[in-house]
């Protein structure tokens, strides 16, 4: 197991603080505590962003569109987790939680937040957390292809009561199996589970775009987090019902842009979120 905090992780973080640097009119998000979980480098490389003018796209070359479609898919998870939260919802699990402030945007009376992730994450997050307010989160630390993730989590205080699950920015690093099973322990933990996710599938398109896209995605493996797992939108449906699940909202790129980009940024085209129930 990597003992480094994740970097994927790190660079989500920045990029919802480079949004809450635009003015409010133009932001896909709102996160004024992003920033709060930044490293000394990942601050500097705002701080040149912000002076440059260049919290747009052309910020990663190699893969236009990354920076818009990781805000909308947040977004996305959002929407749907406070809706599920104002309908009742009083347990959320985080999947792969990073550097996510969801237990302190998002926290409501009686509602208990459980983040699961790497150690070498959670301990980092947890330090850094330290000077906010406390809020009701409990810190779950698993490996996804080795731990067993429902005896974690029941150990950590989980009750088998109607839950939501996120799992944003993970399942793409995953062995099938392992998403596969990962599934499977989501749906035995609570008589009613909601899910969001997101995926990844690879741009069958020859030309030179496509192609620089699916070599975008094969950098990954440079910070030590190779993209392993892809599904393409349309076999979707298919794959979350043969796992167990009813999806309920699938917002593929041209939907995520039209739901949330208000300016000239584009969404990377090569992933999409989704909304899913247990059947």
């Amino acid at each position: 197991m990597d003992e480094r905090p994740s970097r994927t992780a790190e660079l989500v973080c920045l990029v919802r603080a480079t949004d809450q640097a635009r003015p409010v009119a133009e932001r896909i998000l709102d996160d004024p505590l992003a920033e709060r979980f930044l490293g000394n480098v990942s601050k500097a490389a705002l701080s040149t962003l912000k002076a440059s003018g260049r919290l747009g796209e052309r910020a990663i070359e190699l893969a236009p569109g990354l920076l818009t479609y990781v805000l909308c898919r947040h977004r996305f998870i959002d929407e749907h987790l406070t809706r599920a939260l104002d309908q009742g919802i009083r347990q959320v699990v985080l999947l792969g939680a990073g550097y996510d402030t969801r237990p302190w945007r998002l926290a409501r009376p009686g509602v208990q937040f459980f983040e699961v992730d790497h150690p070498a994450t959670a301990l980092r997050k947890a330090t850094l957390a330290d000077s906010l307010e406390p809020v009701a989160r409990t810190s779950v630390q698993v490996d996804f292809e080795t731990d067993d993730l429902g005896q974690a989590l029941r150990e950590a205080g989980l009750r088998p009561e109607p839950t939501f699950f996120v799992w944003e920015g993970v399942s793409m690093y995953l062995t099938r199996a392992a998403v596969k099973q990962t599934l499977a322990t989501v749906l035995s933990l609570a008589p009613s589970v909601e899910l969001a996710m997101d995926l990844w599938f690879l741009l069958d398109s020859q030309d030179r775009s496509a192609t620089l896209h699916r070599s975008g995605a094969g950098l990954l493996h440079l910070l030590g987090e190779p993209v392993t797992f892809g599904l393409h939108p349309e076999d979707a449906p298919d794959f979350l019902r043969r796992c167990g699940l009813d999806c309920l909202d699938l917002a593929t790129p041209t939907a995520l842009e039209a739901r949330y980009v208000h300016d000239e940024r584009r969404v990377y085209p090569a992933c999409y979120a989704v909304h899913a129930r247990g059947r």
